[in-house]
């Protein structure tokens, strides 16, 4: 799509949050051998994809890509894979497309920031070796500014992962390096201790004076299950969740992305998509939580695709996670400037993002 001057009546939107993966790479992703052949996530996920779904936004930015959960491991020869994907990124980034990655020459413009995996539990030594790795593949690449952050998932490891020396001190280290962490924990599946430890966490941090800029993914994917009644008359697992969520928002350099619910939510028929007017009503005791905790000014729009077309209203479910956001923001009675924070003032602060005038798209 040829470059289009932004639509002065609607915000410019960073989606904060998305997967990309070559069919090539499949096999190098760690969760795919679980799926059905036939499953949604199964098959290349690609810029030209990605395109085709949320072209309709004549004021999308561009996008931030986070690490897809390669095959990796904390050891320096565990790191090949989660090397590719730096590659493969880089080759986005600065137009070098490989036939059959689904990407052209022109996409680059679109990859505002990368957040990949890094063995954050190793200790500071490994951490330190891998960080200067990928750094290089950057720099090389001449878009050393595009390396925002970094990813460990801990929804998928054991319990006191994030306690441990090597964790805590892996945080410190980058956050003194002035790169940020994405954070992900699932309270529906993994249970709500991992919110608790994840607050331990943030307190060590921060009470040792760092200044990480912690990126909370998807609400902490919530039991978006629950009922709105549910919610409000004090399930014990949204009590729980809130105050999770209230310890959290309490250190100023913690961030929260409003993404990731439609894999929380009861799936949709992609046919008849829920309605947006009964979806709102339907989350609104979380996202008055986050709203009230972090403000505007913290929390930014990410659609997590292609992970959203599961539960979601397969390929229509950017616009239909769009369309639900921008219902939210009003149900919020949000100024104008704060809803432009959530489409992508934060974004541009949390990963230090400079955005154009014009869209990517």
């Amino acid at each position: 799509m040829a470059s289009q001057v932004l639509d002065s009546t609607a915000f410019p939107i960073i989606d904060s949050h998305i997967h990309l993966y070559a069919k090539t790479h499949i096999p190098t992703l760690s969760w795919t051998a679980e799926l059905p052949e036939d499953h949604p996530l199964n098959r290349q996920r690609s810029v030209q994809d990605y395109k085709l779904v949320s072209g309709k936004s004549q004021n999308l930015l561009g996008f931030v890509f986070l690490e897809t959960d390669r095959k990796s491991g904390l050891g320096s020869t565990d790191w090949e894979d989660a090397f590719k994907e730096v590659d493969f990124l880089v080759r986005i980034a600065t137009g070098r497309p490989v036939e059959g990655e689904g990407h052209a020459a022109e996409d680059g413009r679109l990859v505002l920031g990368v957040v990949p995996w890094a063995p954050v539990p190793a200790g500071v030594s490994l951490l330190a070796e891998y960080v200067e790795k990928v750094q290089s593949k950057f720099l090389d690449g001449g878009v050393p500014n595009l390396l925002k952050g970094f990813r460990y998932l801990v929804q998928s490891r054991p319990a006191g992962t994030m306690m441990e020396d090597g964790f805590i001190d892996g945080l410190k280290w980058l956050g003194e390096k002035g790169l940020s962490f994405d954070l992900g924990v699932d309270a529906r599946s993994g249970g709500l201790h991992q919110l608790e430890e994840a607050c331990d966490m943030m307190r060590q941090v921060y009470e040792s004076g760092s200044n990480l800029k912690i990126i909370i993914n998807h609400f902490c994917k919530p039991d978006l299950r629950l009922t709105a009644s549910q919610a409000k008359e004090g399930h014990h697992d949204f009590i729980s969740w809130r105050q999770s969520i209230e310890r959290m928002a309490s250190y100023p350099t913690a961030y929260m992305k409003l993404s990731g619910w439609f894999s929380e939510l009861p799936p949709q028929d992609k046919d008849h998509p829920e309605e947006i007017s009964l979806l709102v009503e339907q989350t609104k005791p979380w996202a008055d939580v986050v709203f009230k905790a972090f403000t505007p000014s913290r929390i930014l729009f990410g659609s997590d695709w292609p992970v959203c077309g599961v539960g979601g209203p397969g390929e229509e479910s950017w616009q239909h996670w769009h369309d639900l956001v921008e219902a939210i923001l009003t149900s919020q009675n949000l100024s104008t400037e704060a809803k432009r924070d959530v489409w992508s003032g934060t974004a541009t602060r949390a990963y230090n993002i400079t955005i154009s005038t014009k869209s990517r798209l």
